[in-house]
């Protein structure tokens, strides 16, 4: 049985994720570790493919983080071979080609936040809760955690929540800054899609290269930044597109990209 299900809605471009282990709160195991892996490369090479969201099955939880009855009596070995999956995974979503949008509702601790902070947003509903727990088992987050929630929250806020295990709500969430929006219960999925629908009219080009510019950019001084940022800027002038968008607007119109 697959842990994943997918639905792709080819005529919008956009394709939808649900992890579907809602029996352990969509835990992680190595299967789905696993099919992630596979269906992102494959996903990677979509060229119908305009935005990709993230979202949990089940009414109480995104994931619970990793299955650790699974990881219970796991050798040393198997531990390193399972993280190293973990790791191309989630690397993968940081840096797919297209927007990812993580849809959070109730549970999201472990590597369920880590997820979510690995795509480029979150939209969650009033009953997100999340945690890095891992100090509480003997351990770190592995997931990117420590760097992606201090960049999204600062630094003395991600200490409050990594020294100690400590769940925020909602509420806090957003007022912290990992929620991008908070929707009411059971609407989290609505909006992210109502998001990715803007996201598709937007010229594929420079969607993209605007990702990568943001992505690279906010890891660098302003001048390297800048630097990327007329990069794409000036190359995008050149393209099809640029001229398509231009008619378009003139011409009161949707346009028509060809990617070229």
């Amino acid at each position: 049985m697959s842990t994943l299900i997918v639905d792709r809605n080819r005529d919008l471009g956009v394709t939808v994720i649900t992890l579907n282990r809602p029996e352990v709160l969509n835990a992680f195991n190595t299967a789905m570790w696993r099919e992630l892996w596979e269906l992102l490369r494959e996903l990677a090479f979509d060229n119908e493919l305009r935005c990709l969201v993230f979202t949990g099955a089940g009414p109480r939880a995104f994931s619970a983080g990793g299955d650790l009855k699974e990881r219970n009596g796991m050798s040393d070995q198997d531990w390193a071979a399972q993280h190293q999956l973990i790791e191309d995974v989630l690397l993968a979503i940081r840096d797919f080609p297209r927007p990812v949008i993580a849809a959070v509702h109730g549970i999201a601790h472990g590597g369920g936040l880590e997820m979510s902070l690995m795509c480029d947003f979150i939209i969650g509903d009033s009953t997100c809760d999340f945690s890095l727990p891992e100090v509480k088992r003997g351990f770190l987050p592995g997931g990117g955690g420590l760097q992606n929630l201090t960049r999204a929250i600062g630094v003395r806020k991600a200490k409050q929540m990594l020294y100690s295990g400590m769940r925020v709500n909602a509420a806090t969430a957003m007022d912290w800054g990992i929620l991008n929006e908070m929707v009411p219960q059971g609407e989290h999925l609505g909006r992210a899609l109502a998001i990715a629908t803007d996201i598709v009219i937007a010229a594929p080009l420079a969607v993209r290269s605007a990702k990568v510019a943001l992505q690279q950019g906010a890891d660098t001084d302003f001048r390297a930044g800048y630097a990327l940022d007329l990069a794409f800027h000036n190359l995008l002038v050149r393209t099809e597109d640029r001229l398509e968008g231009i008619r378009a607007f003139n011409e009161k119109r949707t346009p028509r990209w060809t990617l070229r």
